[in-house]
């Protein structure tokens, strides 16, 4: 059985090369076999800063762009952040787009692909995990770091080295063992809601 893993392009600035990594993603994840992998990049959501007027964990939304964006949060069964380090963490969007929703993101694995300077991004992974957390998110340690991102890229094409196509395989591996927990789980927890 395989998982919708959303690959969720975190940077929307104009020049930015998040597309470029996660559309490599896709294809690998693809090829892993494990996963039917589904590219959303936020930019495509135009999402404002938060505007709707209730709490997102009542799931009332008023906006067309709030219920697309919930409802391709809430078909996917685990979750590839693709990000850079913008001042040693995520960027805004990708930010506002996290806090958006609540209930969608409830019982699902969160990996990251993280790129910049030195640490890879690193840090804006670090700075992620607490906020997803809070959402019920389990966000795995396995992960993609690509320090000195740059040096891969050629052609418009993310080309990695062994280190890094080794860590994808590894995280998707643990993605997969923790989609297929965290399921049975959201299972228990709609059947507990029903009753």
């Amino acid at each position: 059985m395989t998982h919708k893993l959303n690959i969720i392009v975190g940077s929307t600035r104009p020049g930015r090369v998040g597309p470029i990594f996660a559309n490599w993603f896709v294809e690998f994840a693809r090829q892993h076999g494990k996963f039917d992998p589904v590219l959303v990049d936020i930019a495509e959501f135009n999402l404002p800063l938060f505007d709707e007027p209730k709490h997102p964990r009542l799931g009332q939304y008023e906006n067309a762009h709030t219920k697309r964006w919930s409802q391709t949060i809430a078909e996917g069964d685990a979750y590839v952040f693709v990000t850079p380090e913008y001042n040693s963490i995520i960027p805004a969007p990708l930010l506002n787009a996290i806090t958006y929703l609540s209930t969608e993101w409830n019982y699902k694995p969160a990996g990251f692909l993280s790129y910049g300077g030195v640490s890879g991004g690193l840090r804006a992974v670090e700075s992620a995990k607490p906020l997803l957390a809070a959402l019920k998110v389990v966000p795995i340690p396995e992960g993609v770091p690509v320090p000195g991102y740059p040096q891969f890229l050629a052609d418009g094409e993310f080309r990695p080295n062994e280190l890094i196509t080794n860590g994808a395989t590894t995280m998707l591996d643990e993605l997969d063992r923790w989609a297929g927990a965290l399921k049975a789980l959201r299972s228990q927890v709609k059947a507990a809601a029903a009753a």
